[in-house]
């Protein structure tokens, strides 16, 4: 796995690099790609980080393991290349978006939209062996994600981080609830969105009122 990530990340986490945990994640996905299929392609990785700069960054959404089928996961947590069928869980993503603010269910399921707005699209875990999920959970991309959830709470104000499902939310105990915006609600895949946990939540429409309330411009979800 060679780091290619973006200049204004880099500085940032550059210690993380360093770390004795992050050399040890390094082989083992050098070793994972080389012996299976493994997703995101290798030039996806850190696409989050890519499409978002750190000073751009105005919302993070946060998921858990990327998209484990061929072809799906693009490095954007729930979002999917070009023309892909959309995966249960981004199904429901859109269904809220229709229900809450009235947009039109996308013909894409591809995320790059809102990344390019200030979206961090962050998976807790960034890569994955080709339909295992959690495969790659435990070995050091936890310890990652942590220190940039971290990183963005204390050097950043008036984010707005929405936490869906337990996964996410246990990851919320790295944000300071006094300098940001925390919203929580069920995942949205399907096992969870069926019993009420996910439906009605109004992420959208509430993370754009609370960027007009501070005077930063809205998502165009």
């Amino acid at each position: 796995m060679n780091v290619v990530i973006s200049e204004s990340w880099k500085s940032i986490l550059s210690q993380e690099f360093e770390k004795s945990y992050f050399s040890q994640l390094t082989s083992f996905v050098r070793s994972e790609y080389k012996r299976y299929t493994c997703y995101p392609g290798g030039n996806e990785i850190f696409s989050a980080f890519d499409r978002c700069s750190f000073e751009d960054v105005k919302v993070v959404i946060l998921g858990q393991d990327p998209y484990h089928g061929a072809g799906q996961a693009n490095g954007l947590c729930f979002s999917v290349h070009e023309s892909v069928p959309h995966p249960p869980s981004l199904m429901n993503i859109y269904k809220e978006l229709e229900q809450d603010i009235g947009k039109p269910y996308p013909v894409s399921g591809d995320l790059s939209n809102w990344a390019d707005q200030g979206v961090l699209l962050l998976n807790a875990t960034l890569t994955v062996r080709a339909s295992e999920a959690g495969s790659h959970q435990r070995q050091g991309w936890e310890a990652f994600t942590d220190a940039v959830i971290q990183h963005l709470s204390k050097e950043k104000e008036n984010l707005v981080f929405l936490l869906w499902g337990g996964y996410a939310k246990k990851k919320g105990s790295k944000i300071d609830q006094n300098k940001h915006l925390v919203l929580t609600s069920g995942h949205p895949s399907p096992l969870s969105a069926n019993r009420g946990y996910w439906f009605g939540n109004k992420h959208f429409s509430q993370t754009n009122a609370y960027l007009e309330k501070i005077g930063k411009p809205q998502i165009r979800w």
